[in-house]
């Protein structure tokens, strides 16, 4: 097929390329026929198999390659547009944009005016900070290159701060003038408890009104900012309110502090020998308590000498169904004080946390018990009365039962009520009972108006002489009074 742009035969860069001759070469060849000044005509041929240019192929794959890197590039980059505190982030990775806020940041330009006229300090002399990484991170998730509508949006806002204490050293060193301390408030003990002392106020440059202006002038992508160096008042990091709860809490704890069995304060813990426990310091901004666990440990040694006790045996006296009528000796269950090797430390602890009741390692010894069975015989035969106690005879006397018609009762009872002293009868005499006998000591009633008591007037022991109540010597009803409580069985015979 003929070239329509190209002279008939003459060779094109396709030819040339093809069969590796050049038009010149061609020209010399036809002219070698003999053919000389005959004009030249193009005689098609059998064309010899030809080496296939692919220039066409490789351009293609060439711009498909640099749209698949577009593409592919597109997945990893910011929009365009995005500007985070102030710097245009767009077309970068996240890594790269983080770089790009936290250097901008850093080599922010603060310029101190009034006192500290022409004085400077960076960014990073502020110890300035602020979450580079995850605003970028944010950007990138919410304005990915890929995503055409989140191009060219509003500016990422960021959270910029200063570290209180880099900040204060750069401008102190900058206008020292402008610069007071302030005194915290803290807590001393006064010989019987904790109490606060007042804080006062300091000066400084205002931190938090430097934030604000540093901040405004990144949200317009400036890299310098102009701040007033002029004194504000600054509040101690302790304040009154913190030393005044501090000292309340010491006081609270103090008035519990001890070493404890259960529930039983067993070893309290004076407010002297605490405060040789406790300090108070200031630390990060807040007060904190320490003990001290070498002074502790000096109250530890002294525990098994006043915790350590052994049992008391419990003694009770009953009746015959048992029931307890009276408990001579209540029972006391002993203890054992046990490993106390780790208390110093542990208190110490507690305490700095603000509980000051240690609860020791205690281990109960029962106590036994044992139960009398106590009565009260009178024979009516013998003007006898007899006490025993689990059987077994304690003692016996001679008594004054009741006479006659006034013959005391016999049978079962038991004692019902003491006194102590008490008039006896009527002081009318003509009017029953027809005696009159004052101030009888050591009284138990035992059935309705009949008692064992105490007589002074007469001593005529082992004789019926009263109206039914069954008399002794005073100082006999005096021990028969203290050994029988109420309930204690009285068997009446003959």
């Amino acid at each position: 097929m003929t070239d329509l742009a190209t002279a008939a035969g003459a060779p094109t860069e396709e030819n040339a390329i093809v069969d590796g001759t050049d038009a010149n070469t061609a020209a010399e060849a036809v002219g070698d026929g003999g053919a000389g000044d005959r004009p030249v005509e193009w005689a098609p041929s059998e064309e010899a198999p030809r080496k296939k240019r692919h220039i066409g192929r490789w351009v293609g794959i060439g711009l498909g390659v640099l749209a698949l890197g577009l593409g592919a590039a597109s997945t990893v980059l910011i929009a365009p547009g995005t500007a985070i505190a102030g710097v245009q982030v767009g077309g970068m990775t996240p890594g790269a944009a983080a770089e790009a806020v936290s250097n901008h940041l850093n080599g922010m330009q603060v310029t101190l005016t009034g006192e500290g006229a022409g004085k400077r300090v960076t960014g990073s002399d502020l110890g300035l900070r602020v979450d580079a990484a995850k605003l970028a991170d944010k950007a990138f998730a919410d304005r990915p290159m890929w995503n055409i509508t989140t191009w060219m949006g509003a500016p990422v806002a960021a959270t910029i701060s200063l570290d209180d204490r880099a900040a204060d050293h750069a401008l102190r060193a900058q206008v020292p003038t402008v610069y007071q301390d302030a005194t915290d408030a803290t807590v001393a003990f006064n010989g019987t408890g904790y109490v606060a002392t007042p804080a006062k106020n300091g000066s400084g440059i205002d931190l938090k009104a430097l934030t604000t202006a540093i901040t405004a002038a990144a949200e317009k992508g400036q890299g310098s900012v102009s701040f007033p160096a002029k004194a504000a008042t600054t509040a101690p990091a302790i304040t009154d309110k913190d030393a005044t709860a501090t000292a309340a809490q010491l006081n609270t704890m103090l008035s519990a502090l001890g070493f404890y069995v259960g529930t039983e304060r067993t070893v309290p813990i004076d407010p002297a020998t605490a405060s040789k426990w406790i300090t108070v310091t200031p630390e990060d901004g807040k007060l904190t308590i320490h003990a001290d666990q070498a002074a502790i440990q000096k109250s530890v040694d002294a525990l098994p000498a006043l915790v350590n006790r052994a049992p008391v045996n419990a003694t009770s006296i009953v009746d015959s169904s048992g029931a307890v009528l009276d408990d001579v000796t209540p029972g006391v269950t002993g203890r054992q004080l046990g490993d106390v090797s780790g208390v110093a430390a542990a208190f110490a602890s507690q305490i700095a946390g603000g509980n000051g009741a240690f609860a020791l390692p205690v281990k109960d010894t029962p106590f036994a018990s044992t139960t009398l069975l106590r009565k009260i015989d009178v024979n009516l035969s013998t003007e006898t009365l007899t006490v025993t106690e689990n059987g077994n005879v304690v003692d016996s006397w001679l008594i004054s039962s009741g006479r006659g018609d006034f013959a005391t009762h016999t049978g079962s009872f038991a004692v019902n009520w003491k006194l102590e002293t008490q008039n006896m009868g009527n002081t009318d005499l003509t009017k029953a009972p027809f005696y009159y006998q004052p101030d009888v000591k050591w009284i138990m009633y035992f059935n309705g108006d009949e008692a064992l008591h105490g007589v002074y007037w007469h001593d005529n022991w082992g004789t019926p002489m009263s109206h039914g109540c069954v008399g002794m010597p005073e100082w006999r009803a005096e021990w028969l009074f203290d050994w029988s409580p109420q309930g204690t069985e009285v068997n009446v015979h003959y």
